[in-house]
């Protein structure tokens, strides 16, 4: 399987990528954004010396319960984050042979007037956390030659869907990732592009993400890169009982590691350096002898 993101590929099997949380934002639910450039880009930087292999910049946080800001206000916040992009990785040297290097970019945004300001910029890769509403996001990543991330979820972004009740989640699941692939396709999206992401806590009951964390190995028929957000998610601080999600780094290593032995191939966290460290470990133990690498 290989994944084309921009003028790049990755083909796996490999070790799962990490994706590095880089949040231009001043409400993050995690509270490690600002919006203050140069501290992100100090986190970009800290991110990629951790052997981070993507670096995911979003400037406005999913959360429900903050207003939404425009979509100037969110493409002002990151665009003198890219144009510094390359500040991430200079003089800098991979961890080891199996990490990207330089690091991909990832621009998180589910607006298509964001994706179309930022992208002539730069970015690999288009992390829609919009669930593919329309097909104007995809159209745009065509446009540009970027890998697109498909996000499940109901409803639109900034609004609770808590209540929202499966027949079966992996139905649904499947069904959304059937018709949105196609929807993309046709948008002129090339296959090899798309990266799929189950949407974990979102439109989710605890059962639901849950299972899906237990039963990923169902997607892989799909056979494209299964990105999993499970940094510090509320799903872990429900199973452990911890409300601070600045707390839950050990349950979302226990995530990653449950994530890599179902198939999964990227990791989106905010504590790059355990996650990196957690992969480090587990690959050489899993994986067959002609893909280890030590």
């Amino acid at each position: 399987m290989i994944l084309r993101l921009r003028g790049r590929a990755v083909t796996f099997p490999r070790r799962p990528l990490v994706m590095g949380i880089v949040n231009v934002t001043d409400d993050s639910f995690s509270g490690d954004g600002s919006l203050q450039i140069a501290l992100a880009i100090e986190t970009a930087q800290s991110h990629v010396a951790a052997g981070a292999d993507i670096i995911d910049v979003g400037g406005e946080s999913a959360r429900t319960n903050r207003i939404e800001i425009s979509a100037e206000e969110e493409s002002a916040r990151v665009l003198p984050f890219l144009d510094r992009f390359e500040e991430c990785h200079e003089g800098k040297k991979p961890v080891d042979e199996m990490q990207i290097f330089p690091p991909l970019l990832s621009i998180n945004t589910w607006r298509p007037e964001v994706a179309e300001a930022t992208l002539p910029v730069g970015g690999h890769l288009l992390n829609d956390m919009g669930a593919l509403d329309t097909s104007e996001n995809a159209q745009i990543a065509a446009r540009y030659g970027t890998g697109l991330v498909i996000m499940h979820s109901v409803g639109l972004p900034k609004q609770r869907h808590t209540c929202v009740l499966y027949a079966d989640i992996l139905h649904s699941l499947e069904s959304f990732f059937d018709h949105q692939i196609n929807q993309a396709i046709a948008a002129g999206v090339a296959r090899e592009a798309i990266v799929l992401d189950p949407g974990i806590d979102f439109a989710k009951q605890k059962t639901d993400n849950l299972r899906i964390y237990r039963e990923l190995k169902s997607l892989s028929h799909f056979e494209h890169p299964i990105l999993l957000p499970v940094s510090r998610k509320t799903v872990i601080g429900d199973v452990l009982g911890i409300a601070d999600p600045s707390d839950r780094d050990a349950g979302t290593i226990a995530c990653v590691v449950a994530g890599t032995l179902r198939g999964a191939s990227i990791f989106r966290v905010h504590n790059v350096r355990a996650a990196v460290q957690a992969l480090r470990t587990i690959y050489p133990i899993v994986s067959p002898p002609s893909e280890r690498c030590y």
